[in-house]
């Protein structure tokens, strides 16, 4: 197999079009075009988790946070960054990164901790915008059953549990074919008015290039007219963090125990206890301080996540419980999830799990 054709793989799990815009995620190093001796899963990448894969036998680094994150100008060797990127650049070994388009679906990240803390009743915390697209284009009448079953094939007009969904509008469409042309309907140098339907179908962004193919594979017409917009419609399937239930209420400690116990971290740093159950909690893996307000806006009783700071713990506002577990903490059952998934999708392929330690935090 190609690097690309793993790299098709990983984006089943988590589209790339998922991805928070100020991520950098995809094949980061490395010609996309060279068959894989073997591929090595990990969180971070760094100059000994190279060095393993070299080991190993890996020529592809499937990693979680990227290592190239803002742009570089440089590569002296100066930075553990640009050192890491030359070490793959001699030894011939792609990086591949997953970051935020993992974060935000719901098999990936916040998915995992929901499996690890034993949550029912899942649902994303805060759901993306800008994640859905709407198609609006215009096929003479005769022409629109053919398009429209193309479009549906081609992922369009899904929308939550219903499929082949869609809208359109009658009217009349005019067009004057130039010398050039070869035109379907009409002749050249002549104003032509044909009964036309206006077709409006939404779509996830993932399934842009897919949809865009159908309808010029499958319209009628030599030029194709048509609009794409973004739609500021919350996505409930995508974005970050999630809320879910425990089966049975506990009480404050016994859910830091829970957490300590299943993160397997000798310390928590939290919030004040509020003196209530915990029962429905929020996650979300890495830093997710930002979330604080969804959420209590979710009425969850606690809220599991990373790298707090001092004040805002404060917005804890004795509504629910805090609990900083730590960054790599949240994130480690990552690198199990993507070696399940390729060793699954990919069998008799050498998949390995990186055993480099790669969190930076140690506890004294």
């Amino acid at each position: 197999m190609t690097v690309k054709e793993i790299a098709d793989c990983l984006e089943e799990l988590a589209p790339l079009p998922f991805a928070e815009d100020f991520d950098n995620v995809g094949l980061l190093v490395g010609d996309p075009g060279r068959e894989v001796t073997g591929v090595l899963v990990t969180l971070d990448t760094l100059e000994a988790v190279v060095e393993e894969a070299v080991e190993k036998g890996c020529n592809l680094i499937v990693s979680f946070h990227p290592i190239v994150f803002k742009g570089l100008k440089k590569i002296t060797g100066a930075t553990y960054v640009e050192r890491v990127v030359t070490k793959a650049i001699e030894n011939r070994v792609a990086i591949y990164s997953m970051h935020t388009a993992l974060d935000n679906v719901l098999s990936g990240v916040n998915g995992r901790i929901c499996d690890v803390l034993g949550l029912d009743n899942r649902a994303v915390l805060i759901p993306s915008k800008g994640k859905l697209l709407k198609l609006t284009t215009y096929v003479p009448e005769s022409g629109r059953e053919a398009l429209l079953q193309a479009l549906f094939d081609a992922g369009a007009g899904q929308v939550g549990n219903y499929s082949n969904c869609s809208f359109s509008n009658t009217g009349e469409g005019t067009f004057l074919p130039g010398a050039d042309a070869n035109p379907t309907i009409g002749s050249r140098g002549n104003l032509h008015r044909e009964p036309e339907s206006q077709l409006h179908l939404t779509f996830t962004a993932n399934r842009e290039q897919q949809v865009l193919r159908a309808l010029r594979e499958n319209h009628p017409y030599e030029e194709v007219a048509y609009e794409v917009t973004a739609l500021e419609n919350s996505y409930q399937q995508v974005g970050m963090g999630m809320v879910g239930s425990l089966k049975q209420a506990l009480d404050e400690k016994q859910f830091l125990d829970l957490l300590k116990s299943r993160f397997g971290t000798p310390c928590i740093r939290h919030s004040d206890f509020t003196g209530k159950k915990v029962q429905r909690v929020a996650v979300l893996g890495g830093s997710g301080a930002f979330a604080i307000g969804a959420a209590r806006a979710a009425g969850a009783d606690a809220y599991v996540t990373a790298d707090i700071k001092y004040h805002e713990f404060y917005q804890a506002a004795g509504e629910l419980l805090l609990a900083d577990v730590g960054h790599y903490e949240t994130e480690q059952f990552t690198k199990n999830l993507l070696h399940d998934y390729l060793t699954e999708k990919i069998p008799n392929f050498a998949i390995s799990l990186s055993g480099t330690r790669t969190n930076p935090i140690n506890y004294y």
